[in-house]
């Protein structure tokens, strides 16, 4: 049953700034953890690679775990307050100790849980029957992190050292918690509140699709994430390499579709009171392959800043939406929030070969982002076939206002 919440105080001031509070997390120590290893413990590039590779295998099985734990409960705050604590212990543990040894079993053993909390929220939020739209908007709020987050981040470290990061990191972690905090006895106090009246069952927006179409858009998905994964991860080398472009240029193309991310997942968000959340992710898809086929022939800067917005729709389909369309299909939101998580960190994975495999083409890094925009296209399809799999009354989008 879900939980009576205060949506004055809730929804408006705490989820958001909660929502802020693990993009900061998250936005501080992806980007500088790379840095943080080879500068405070010696780690060579290969170690670096390993470590980083055995520290998101334990994310991958936190994110079952912990979800799967907070659905037997009926409780994602919990959870989520455990997470902060363990990013506050993460930070304080990276700098104290001074040997890759001991920070890898930190990652591990503390920072794979810690970093399920984000996902604790968006659970949290099904839960309670907020509606697409709210969960969409509270990704946005992440997007936002994201912008200032990396920069912010090498500001500190310039200035202050590597352990300052974690500093930050720490700060933020108490932030959270306390926020956390404040939620859970809002929680509280709601229920206290309203002991006589009925709870409301979580929304459900869209009957759940079969066990053949939850794989089967699970297996999209992978995809869906490893081009994006590799859109992102090639663009650089992409842009100096093949366009012969300043480096400058991609920054700015990654700026420029980050700051459009931002809106375009409000937009969509927006758009899921109308349409359903597979004919959305399908838009999204339909973006990505134009994306895609736009940079394999672009010759210049202009046509490379021009395709963003096809890449910031292409996010929040896949992105937003396709965190909804998981929670729609699966009706334990701990479970469906995990597997959509995970989805990114294999889509991850995959996109190596796709780089690998891409690039060997007479096409040559060209033949990456060609190779990317069929793998959505195959996503898309996929997605199709899944979609006959649901019941016919769900693919009409009831609205009521």
């Amino acid at each position: 049953m879900a939980e009576a919440e205060k949506p004055d105080v809730t929804s408006r001031v705490l989820v958001p700034s909660s929502a802020l509070l693990w993009g900061l997390q998250l936005a501080f120590l992806s980007p500088a953890l790379a840095l943080i290893l080879v500068n405070l413990y010696g780690a060579t590039t290969a170690e670096v690679g390993w470590v980083l590779a055995i520290y998101n295998a334990s994310g991958f099985v936190a994110s079952l775990l912990v979800p799967a734990y907070a659905d037997r409960k009926h409780d994602y705050l919990g959870p989520m307050l455990a997470c902060g604590v363990l990013t506050l212990l993460l930070a304080v543990v990276l700098a104290a100790v001074t040997t890759l040894q001991l920070a890898t079993i930190a990652l591990v053993v503390i920072g794979g849980p810690a970093g399920v909390g984000s996902s604790m929220l968006y659970a949290h939020l099904r839960y309670s029957g907020a509606r697409p739209a709210d969960v969409v908007n509270t990704r946005a709020i992440v997007s936002v992190a994201w912008i200032a987050g990396p920069p912010l981040a090498t500001v500190i470290i310039g200035l202050f050292g590597d352990r300052a990061i974690l500093l930050a990191i720490a700060a933020v972690a108490v932030f959270n918690i306390v926020t956390t905090m404040i939620m859970i006895h809002h929680r509280r106090a709601g229920r206290t509140a309203n002991d006589a009246i009925s709870e409301t069952a979580p929304v459900r927006d869209e009957p759940p699709v079969g066990r053949l179409g939850v794989v089967l858009i699970t297996a999209a998905f992978v995809l869906l994430q490893a081009t994006n994964a590799t859109g992102m991860t090639i663009l650089t080398i992409y842009v100096t390499e093949t366009l012969r472009l300043d480096v400058l240029w991609a920054g700015i193309a990654l700026g420029v579709a980050a700051a459009l991310e931002v809106p375009a997942l409000i937009l969509i968000g927006r758009l899921t009171e109308r349409f359903s959340s597979l004919s959305l992710v399908a838009t999204g898809c339909l973006a990505g392959i134009a994306y895609y086929l736009g940079l394999s022939f672009a010759t210049g800067p202009v046509m490379l800043i021009a395709l963003q917005p096809l890449n910031a729709w292409c996010f929040a389909g896949i992105g937003g939406v396709g965190l909804t369309l998981f929670q729609q299909m699966i009706p334990r939101p701990g479970l469906a929030t995990g597997l959509f998580t995970n989805t990114r960190r294999l889509g991850s994975i995959v996109s190596g070969p796709i780089i690998a495999v891409g690039s060997l083409t007479a096409l040559g890094q060209r033949g990456i982002f060609l190779t990317s925009a069929v793998l959505t296209l195959i996503g898309l399809g996929i997605i199709a076939i899944a979609r006959r799999t649901t019941p016919a009354h769900s693919q009409t989008k009831e609205h009521t206002t």
